[in-house]
């Protein structure tokens, strides 16, 4: 089933990445691997590095509340001696845990450059995807990303893309500094970033439960299915692929 831009006044899209853009495979099976199999090195190596000190904060900070919760994380470094092997224990257990944490997807963006910058890494999109852009791009409607991976993860993903560099057409990336994406107040802040009325703004996502958030503060939603019918019920207007989105 269609779902034409123009009749439905959208001035911007905002697109999920996993599931939605890109096959879950590739997150799960590629770039988790990948980052987990170099963290170690990668904290030992930067530890001292002032470049990392704000996200290494946010990652004590957010230790410190999983400790509060009575969460069983793993002891904090209390000097610098050690402190790499414990910080990355700690990584790893959020790992674990599929945790969006906002300094763990930093440091994992981090890694992943280097990946994609020397070819070791290639960002998979389906099909339909630069097909979309280009055709979005053409009629004048804004491209935006929304993703729990980091804007610089986002980036690097479709500027080293299978289909070449496709960041020309992206404008504007968001990740978990705006909120989280099953919160309806992140689509707010994303609606004022972007400048336009939540109205005037489509988001496209594999997850119902984000839809509802956009919803609820008046973002036009579509549930990208790619693959096997949803396991849930909802409202939400279904495509299986961007080609339906014209």
């Amino acid at each position: 089933m269609s779902a034409s831009l123009e009749s439905r006044d959208i001035a911007g899209v905002v697109l999920d990445i996993e599931g939605t853009t890109t096959p879950v495979s590739f997150v799960s099976d590629v770039l988790f691997p990948y980052a987990r199999e170099r963290v170690g090195r990668y904290i030992a190596s930067n530890i001292e590095n002032s470049d990392v000190s704000e996200t290494m904060q946010l990652l004590r900070a957010e230790w410190s509340e999983d400790l509060q919760r009575g969460e069983p994380v793993p002891e904090w470094p209390a000097a610098t001696r050690g402190a790499a092997s414990a910080i990355t224990h700690y990584l790893v257990w959020l790992m674990d845990r599929d945790r969006k944490s906002t300094a763990l997807k930093t440091i994992q963006g981090r890694i992943w450059e280097a990946g994609f910058r020397d070819g070791t890494l290639r960002g998979e999109v389906f099909d339909d995807v630069p097909r979309a852009f280009s055709r979005w791009r053409n009629a004048g409607v804004g491209i935006s990303i929304y993703s729990s991976g980091s804007a610089l993860a986002q980036r690097l993903l479709f500027g080293h893309s299978v289909a070449g560099d496709l960041t020309p057409c992206i404008a504007q990336y968001f990740d978990t500094t705006v909120g989280a994406k099953r919160e309806a107040s992140s689509y707010t802040r994303i609606a004022s970033a972007i400048g336009q009325a939540p109205g005037r703004l489509l988001f496209i996502s594999d997850v119902p439960e984000e839809l509802d958030a956009a919803d609820a503060v008046g973002f036009q939603t579509t549930l990208c299915v790619r693959g096997a019918e949803p396991h849930v019920s909802n409202e939400h207007h279904i495509i299986r692929s961007f080609d339906e989105v014209t």
